[in-house]
Formats: C-alpha cells, structure tokens, sequence
C-alpha cells in the first residue's frame, strides 16, 4: 500500500508543550501543519485551512473536541479526526466515534504512534477517494465493491466478521493493533466479555489467510508466506513478506 504524500495538518492542543513536541515531529515526518489552542479557534483554522486530517484535543478550555467534530461535519468538512484523550475511557471513544472521529489516541501518547496513527488513517482515506476499490497487501487482495477476497488469485470465504477484521488489519498495515484497538473498531463496542475474541478471530483468519496451499510452478504445492503476525504482549498486525522470510511472527 502507498504510503501519503504531503499532507496539511491542523493540530489543536491547549496545552503548548504538547503542541509544541506534535508540530515539530509531524514536520519531521513531512506534513504540513497549522495550529489552534481553543475550540472556537480550531474551527476558524479548520475552515480556512480545509485540511487533510485534524489532530485534536479531547478537553479543550471553551469547546469540547466532540463539539468540534460536530460542528465541522454539519458544515460538511468530512476531514478525518484524530483525537487525543486524556483518559482511557470507553464513552469518550464512543462519542468519538459517533460524532465522526476516526482514531483515538491516549494521554500519554508516543510522538511515534501519533504519525504511525496519522499516515495509517491517511492511507485509508485517500485510497478510498480513488476509484481503485482494491485494497492489497502482498498478494491479498479485497475488493470493496464486491467484498470478494483472494489470496494468490485463489477465493477466500469469509464471515461478515471476518472480513471486517482483516480488512481493518490490512487498512493499517505495518502497524501493530492491540486487541482493544480491535475490539473498539471491528466489534463498535457491541461485545461485552473478554478480548479472547479477538484471539478466536485472529486465529479463524490464519487458517483461512495463510494456512493455504498454491501451485509451486513445477506440478506441486507448498504454503503460502504468513502475512499475519502476533507481537506477544502488544498485539497483532499484518504487512508483506519481508525477503528472505521464513516465518509470520510468534503465532498464537
């Protein structure tokens, strides 16, 4: 999958440290970024600026991050929105989610996953803005016109679940989710026990995604490479085969 030209930002932040350390690693990674410290502020910059992806604070001093969100929907801005939150907290991620934010991150944050987060949500929009409606990874594909997936051309049948898991791995590909990460995109909150579901899921996907065979070329078969990998503690993700690898990661 491509990975994002230069994009323009808007980082919103009360806090100027913080604001401080976004703008100079987003610059860093070479986007374009503009600033606000209040909500009324933000929503000025907003509709001038018209950016690619907005970084926005949860509690702002004079209107909330969700307020925000809501506000430049109605005035039909459709710019993605990453929001910080100060907490882990479920209700925030699902107003989040609900007033059309499209990714979370928490206090205290690494600089590094906020501009892992930024290009993964980037890749997703602007790829969906083309007409292409294959989203690949190595030699799996999804068609989001037809939902069909293939696997070295060869059909893989998947449940409605499923497909809603690999295709929110393939959408951040490269990157490590972790199984709340999951649970909050792919179950939207609808699942009240434990996250081995998510565990169960992973693992229905493996036998379908990488447990096939393909014609060698000579009259036999063998495996394809795994694509999905486990990072004990962390997560999962999946990403191309590296060359010369022999193995997808540390498996269940």
């Amino acid at each position: 999958m491509s990975k994002p030209t230069q994009a323009q930002l808007v980082v919103v932040d009360d806090e100027p440290s913080i604001r401080d350390l976004l703008v100079a690693s987003l610059h860093f990674a070479g986007f374009a970024v503009e600033t606000a410290a209040s909500g009324s502020e933000a929503i000025q910059v907003i509709e001038r600026v018209q950016p690619d992806l907005i970084v926005l604070d949860v509690m702002l001093p004079d209107i909330d991050g969700f307020t925000v969100t809501s506000r430049i929907r109605q005035e039909g801005i459709d710019a993605p929105v990453l929001f910080l939150t100060a907490r882990d907290d479920t209700q925030d991620k699902v107003m989040g989610l609900t007033v059309g934010g499209d990714d979370y991150v928490t206090k205290p944050f690494s600089l590094e996953e906020v501009v892992a987060r930024i290009k993964a949500i980037l890749r997703r929009t602007r790829e969906h803005q083309e007409d292409d409606p294959i989203i690949r990874v190595g030699d799996l594909e999804i068609n989001e016109d037809s939902h069909d997936v293939t696997r070295a051309g060869r059909p893989i049948d998947l449940s409605p679940t499923e497909y809603k898991l690999l295709r929110y791995l393939m959408d951040n590909e490269g990157r490590v989710l972790s199984k709340a990460q999951i649970l909050d995109h792919v179950w939207q909150y609808d699942w009240g026990g434990d996250a081995a579901i998510v565990e169960s899921y992973i693992s229905y996907l493996r036998k379908k995604v990488d447990g096939i065979t393909v014609s060698d070329g000579h009259g036999g078969e063998h495996k394809v490479t795994p694509l999905i990998e486990t990072k004990r503690g962390i997560g999962y993700m999946i990403r191309a085969p590296r060359q010369n690898a022999s193995d997808g990661g540390d498996g269940d």
